[in-house]
């Protein structure tokens, strides 16, 4: 399936495959580990975790075991949202390293611009820190990209005024009806690849009838052309499922849609947000 091995280019050249299978939510142990398996086998190349899923090693584990070569697999994790301190983010790093075990990470990503017990207060200044230490982290090559997640443009802006490398990625929330396109504008404008997780709506798309008669006319699931809506805005979308018929599905959207069918899901702003 092209979709799984065609790749995006991020503004450093790294190439990074265009479909990532998310982890968020599946249960250390044999299920994340089945289910990064299982992604594997249907030809995922982009596994997404984070410190905060509590996956990491069952991810990593699935990864060596996979028989797939190293290089083949692009791993993404992220730092904590709570930690704000440079000696933090480096202890965290290393954390998270351990727990993979699989060598340099491909992408590091500042999970949110704040913790989630307490959304939208200003920790500018600590994302600043942190962020220093992750151009140190690239610098030093142990991970071939950085980014950020959950950041919108007042968070963006004051990251690039006060730091040297733009970030590579910003992964947010981003499906049919809640398609961030500020966020997303100011991305575009600066090189920055918007990953999209619950592209699915964490599956509040997929009782949408007007989406399933548009994926009618392509003999396609909801969850396909949902999918495949952000391939087609150049955003990088994270299905997740734990079930295999469904991680294979998802990554089944070698298809096209109409320019109609994009401007008909693009009216659909807000109907799932």
């Amino acid at each position: 399936m092209p979709a799984l091995t065609d790749t995006f280019v991020m503004s450093n050249g790294l190439h990074i495959p265009k479909i990532g299978f998310g982890t968020w939510q599946i249960p250390s142990g044999s299920e994340a580990y089945d289910a990064t398996r299982a992604a594997l086998d249907a030809g995922y190349r982009h596994i997404d975790t984070a410190l905060a899923y509590g996956n990491e090693a069952s991810v990593g584990e699935a990864v060596r075991d996979s028989g797939v070569p190293r290089d083949e697999v692009f791993i993404t994790t992220k730092l904590p949202a709570e930690v704000k301190t440079a000696s933090g983010a480096r202890d965290a790093f290393a954390e998270s390293s351990g727990n993979l075990d699989l060598g340099v990470v491909d992408l590091y990503l500042i999970h949110a611009p704040w913790p989630w017990s307490d959304m939208g207060s200003d920790h500018r200044d600590g994302n600043v820190e942190v962020w220093k230490v992750f151009e140190e982290l690239y610098d030093a090559g142990k991970t071939k990209s950085i980014g950020v997640s959950n950041f919108v443009v007042p968070d963006l802006e004051h990251l690039l005024e006060h730091t040297d490398v733009v970030p590579h990625a910003n992964q947010i929330r981003w499906f049919i009806g809640n398609t961030q396109d500020e966020t997303t504008a100011f991305c575009a404008e600066h090189e920055v690849l918007v990953e999209g997780y619950s592209p699915l709506a964490t599956g509040g798309l997929l009782e949408n009838e007007q989406i399933a008669s548009i994926a009618a006319r392509y003999d396609k699931s909801v969850a396909q052309v949902a999918i495949r809506y952000l391939l087609e805005k150049d955003v990088l979308p994270l299905p997740k499922s734990t079930t295999p018929s469904r991680i294979a599905e998802n990554a089944d959207v070698d298809f096209v849609l109409s320019a109609e069918d994009v401007a008909a899901l693009d009216a659909l702003q807000d109907t799932a947000a």
